[in-house]
């Protein structure tokens, strides 16, 4: 199976290093929000619950699963698609980031009232 690659250029990056493959992997339309579902179900999802979860088209979803595959985030196991162990390990480092960008979101938006109450 391939593996994302390490040492040639990325979109965003001549030097191939593997935080900017995995930034580039990750940074695919709908390919966050298939791990995040992945990651709040039980058990595997079937292409289609998939397809429903992620509220995305069949063409995508099939693209992005292959790239998920090949990179060892997610596999296909006999009932449906799961994260692997490193795709789950990916999301537990994920979740402080999520955290702190709700934390963030809200400072930009005091900051944008802020802004905005000077300019009138």
């Amino acid at each position: 199976m391939s593996r994302v690659p390490t040492k040639k250029s990325v979109r965003g990056s001549t030097t191939g290093r593997p935080v900017m493959a995995l930034l580039d992997l990750l940074g695919r339309r709908m390919a966050l929000r298939m791990l995040w579902e992945l990651s709040r179900s039980k058990s595997p999802l079937t292409f289609r619950a998939l397809q429903a979860a992620a509220d995305t088209n069949p063409s995508l979803l099939n693209t992005r699963l292959k790239e998920l595959r090949a990179a060892d985030l997610v596999e296909l196991t006999d009932t449906g698609y799961a994260l692997t162990a490193s795709g789950a390990s990916l999301l537990k480092l994920l979740l402080p980031l999520h955290t702190w960008s709700e934390s963030w979101a809200k400072s930009q938006m005091k900051a944008n009232k802020r802004v905005a109450r000077r300019v009138q």
